[in-house]
């Protein structure tokens, strides 16, 4: 089994910032891929961002493209998701992910596991 626990979401007016963080453990067996998902109120859950063991690959939806940047920290086994210049429909429930063959691309449509979720809401 893996454990994912994300953090730091929270409740911040539009163009604000907010970063996100996923701790990873359990049986992650390094190399793995990690990433984000969100579900707004009403909607499916959808792609956010990606990023392979390295760091050399990731993904980033288009709605996101320019404000959201991926990162990890190997050492710590955790991915964070810095978010900037927030908007209204940024607002969700952010998933943490993870694909242990390390397959960024393959996150991009799902995971092997899922966080408990953490809730951001961006007011106007």
């Amino acid at each position: 089994q893996v454990q994912l626990v994300e953090s730091g979401g929270g409740l911040v007016q539009v163009g604000g910032s907010l970063r996100l963080s996923c701790a990873a453990s359990g049986r992650t067996f390094s190399p793995y891929a990690m990433g984000w998902f969100r579900q707004a109120p009403g909607r499916e859950r959808e792609f956010v961002a990606a990023i392979s063991w390295g760091g050399g690959t990731t993904y980033y939806a288009n709605s996101v493209k320019g404000r959201f940047t991926i990162s990890r920290d190997n050492a710590q086994n955790t991915v964070y998701l810095q978010m900037n210049s927030l908007k209204p429909d940024d607002t969700a429930v952010y998933y943490c992910a993870i694909n242990r063959a390390d397959s960024a691309i393959s996150l991009t449509r799902d995971s092997d596991y899922w966080g408990q979720g953490t809730q951001v809401t961006v007011s106007s």
